[in-house]
């Protein structure tokens, strides 16, 4: 695949810089505070969570590298590979949940693991909305604002459903290619019976609700230097 950054300004990829640096700079605590967990008391407790950071930036870079060469992408590429990005989308916001894991443990400061999984729940978090944020301006300069929005608010609505599969029905992203029957099972079985589900349209229309709400704050903070002054 031929990259091209045509498509970025040099303050937008000056901007690109920044936001990479910052999002290692969080990522480097994250994995510190895991691994100083793991020398202090000698137990793996909060290792995956490496794990999953992991997963949530794959969707990031996939995103990264679809803005980069967009100019070059044509329709069959970008079809196949967004919806990739859409399978592994649910990762970022799904570390969120891992504050479930939250109890008093023996041996270290209970503020020391909640510190360490806020750490982990808001670069997932991040990395969601900064992918997002790549791929609704892609469909934007291809459709329009209004269908930029529109993909977005599906696409957060569907990682809320995918947060509810891998959660409660335990189910991972590469479970299309290897489990794909009972995949199949239970999301049309949730789609034909909403009644006999309502666990599931909770969580889905709620925490959905919750990232909408938190992608277009963030959106918006992030222009208001945008906005002239007033003489």
């Amino acid at each position: 695949m031929a990259l091209s950054i045509a498509t970025y300004s040099v303050p937008q990829l000056r901007q690109r810089l920044y936001l990479l640096l910052l999002l290692g700079a969080s990522l480097a605590l994250s994995v510190v505070l895991i691994v100083f967990r793991v020398f202090l008391v000698h137990k793996i407790t909060f290792v995956f969570l490496l794990w999953n950071l992991f997963l949530a930036l794959i969707p990031f870079g996939l995103s990264t590298m679809l803005g980069l060469s967009a100019g070059r992408l044509k329709a069959r590429v970008l079809l196949p590979v967004g919806v990739v990005w859409l399978l592994f989308f649910p990762n970022a916001p799904y570390i969120l949940t891992d504050l479930f894991h939250l109890e008093p443990r023996a041996g270290v400061p209970y503020w020391y693991d909640l510190a360490l999984i806020l750490s982990c729940a808001w670069n997932g978090l991040m990395l969601g909305y900064a992918s997002l944020t790549d791929m609704q301006q892609l469909v934007t300069r291809r459709l329009g604002w209004a269908a930029g929005w529109g993909f977005a608010t599906v696409a957060l609505l569907l990682s809320s459903f995918g947060v509810y599969l891998g959660r409660y029905l335990r189910f991972n992203s590469w479970d299309i290619l290897t489990n794909p029957a009972s995949l199949f099972y239970d999301i049309v079985s949730r789609l034909l019976h909403p009644a006999s589900h309502r666990g599931t349209w909770g969580v889905t229309l709620l925490y959905g609700v919750f990232l909408l709400l938190g992608y277009a704050t963030v959106r918006l903070l992030g222009r208001m230097d945008e906005v002239p002054e007033e003489a």
